[in-house]
């Protein structure tokens, strides 16, 4: 169950023994209170399987580097992708949040929510080397396909800054729905959609005009947001309504999927055959199967107070973040098993992976 809202010192949001994405918090101004949830209650099939938590052998992970925010130590902690060791532990900005790395692995983009700012990462050095002013409450960073802009949500500014990756400026601000959390892009780059958690919709941004096109009905409050490889569904984590929709991007016409209490965020992995959610009350994450829309295996993470919080799928591993314990829990797609948890920052919130 989910306790009362509270800001800490240097601008996050938090409640005790949980965190709370801090653009849904300030703007919607809801207490969540308990509630009864039965996952699977609905399914023909009965429950969906429960994998083991207990460790199985490493498998060969990424070979670049994991990049995990650290909202309550300002600091980002850079992983060793194929050993899983923390190699470096760098200052980040004030309360960061979301993180968003290039293709070339160059650059690291993170969100401080509590200075208002985008800082620059270099990696070669590890060393912050520029900071971008941009809307309030930065939360959700996304570079598009072609590297050229990196879209910022500002959750107290109703806004999303887009910004210039080669000059490193902000070329335009759109007005979206209010508490804007985080922000992905069609396969093509021509369409940004934004999960808004105060208005309940997506807007979907034409990135050519950096207009908003259309708005589509997305839950309760939306705040994790995938698109599939093809372009044809947008996967929204709605916490409050505590399921993922997968909203046709053509018709606007959304599929609900019961998942755990309190889905935070949602990720596809790269051939689209299935979505990830992490569920923050139960420490499970759901895996759903794209095409029939179910529920295909829970994955325990730990005890309730673990947090899943959010989620980056590749080929060869599904990294979470875990706000409550403090870790990174990395898991084998194929097996469904953990096979490592990393020990990072207090209250980890965004990761990213070159």
């Amino acid at each position: 169950m989910f306790s009362a809202l509270r800001t800490p010192a240097g601008g996050g949001h938090r409640r005790p023994g949980r965190m709370l994405r801090p653009a849904l918090a300030a703007a919607m101004g809801i207490l969540l209170i308990s509630c009864t949830h039965s996952p699977s209650a609905k399914k023909e099939s009965g429950p969906a399987p429960i994998v083991p938590i207990a460790p199985t052998v490493p498998v060969a992970g990424d070979s670049g580097r994991v990049y995990v925010t650290n909202q309550q130590d300002n600091t980002l902690s850079v992983i060793e992708a194929r050993t899983y060791k923390v190699v470096a532990t760098v200052p980040a900005g004030a309360a960061p949040e979301g993180v968003a790395v290039t293709k070339d692995g160059r650059h690291v983009y993170i969100a401080n929510s509590g200075s208002a700012r985008v800082s620059v990462l270099d990696t070669r050095n590890n060393k912050i080397v520029t900071t971008v002013p941009v809307g309030k409450s930065p939360t959700g960073v996304g570079l598009s396909p072609d590297g050229k802009s990196l879209y910022v949500t500002n959750g107290k500014s109703n806004t999303v800054s887009v910004i210039d990756t080669r000059t490193s400026r902000v070329a335009a601000t759109i007005r979206v729905g209010k508490s804007p959390v985080n922000v992905a892009f069609s396969p093509d780059g021509g369409r940004a959609y934004v999960a808004n958690a105060g208005s309940g919709n997506l807007s979907v941004i034409d990135t050519r005009t950096r207009r908003v096109a259309r708005k589509l009905s997305a839950g309760r409050s939306p705040v994790g947001v995938a698109l599939t490889p093809d372009g044809e569904s947008a996967y929204v984590a709605d916490e409050v309504g505590q399921k993922v929709l997968a909203v046709a991007t053509r018709t606007g016409k959304a599929t609900a999927v019961s998942v755990g209490e309190g889905p935070f965020d949602v990720a596809i992995g790269p051939d689209g055959r299935f979505a990830y959610s992490a569920d923050l009350g139960p420490g499970n994450v759901s895996v759903i199967d794209t095409g029939s829309h179910r529920v295909a295996a829970t994955i325990a993470l730990g005890p309730p107070g673990t947090d899943p919080f959010n989620l980056e799928v590749t080929s060869r591993a599904v990294y979470v973040t875990n706000q409550g314990a403090g870790t990174l829990t990395v898991i084998d797609p194929t097996s469904r098993k953990v096979v490592a948890t990393v020990t990072v920052g207090a209250s980890p919130y965004g990761v990213a992976v070159s």
